[in-house]
């Protein structure tokens, strides 16, 4: 394969490994942010994308997690920050039910796309993201709170 051929392919296959700056018709798309299983495995949890119309009616409820590092503001009604590369060391501040709805939500998706998966693998079933993240968030007219201090 030619070089540019291989960063043509390599190209698409980070292209689809991302959330940023796409959108779909449809305000609650599913995309498989879990982890592969085994054949034998139970299906994995999905996190559902929701743009912000969706992403806002959902949030009643739900734990709202900010998940964007480093702090850049957050949506109002938001109940934690975790950076998203810290799920895991911090799983003692997430709810020990699994069953717990999440909404989750980075600067564009990127970063919120990794907290899913990385969710879905703790055992979490029900799992929201912010299509678009906080840019489509404000995009949409939708106000941001400042980042802290």
């Amino acid at each position: 394969m030619t070089t540019v051929a291989a960063v043509a392919v390599a190209g698409l296959a980070l292209a689809g490994c991302t959330s940023a700056g796409t959108s779909t018709p449809d305000s609650t798309a599913t995309h498989d942010h879990a982890a592969a299983e085994s054949p034998s495995a139970a299906p994995a949890a999905r996190v559902r994308q929701l743009d912000p119309a969706a992403f806002e009616a959902a949030e009643p409820g739900r734990l709202v997690i900010n998940v964007h590092i480093p702090d850049e503001g957050s949506l109002p009604g938001t109940n934690l920050a975790l950076p998203y590369n810290q799920i895991d060391a911090r799983t003692a501040d997430l709810p020990a039910d699994r069953s717990t709805p999440l909404a989750i939500y980075c600067m564009s998706g990127n970063m919120s796309a990794i907290a899913g998966r990385e969710l879905t693998a703790l055992g979490y079933t029900d799992v929201v993201e912010l299509d678009g993240g906080m840019q489509a968030w404000q995009a949409s007219g939708r106000t941001l709170l400042p980042a802290a201090g």
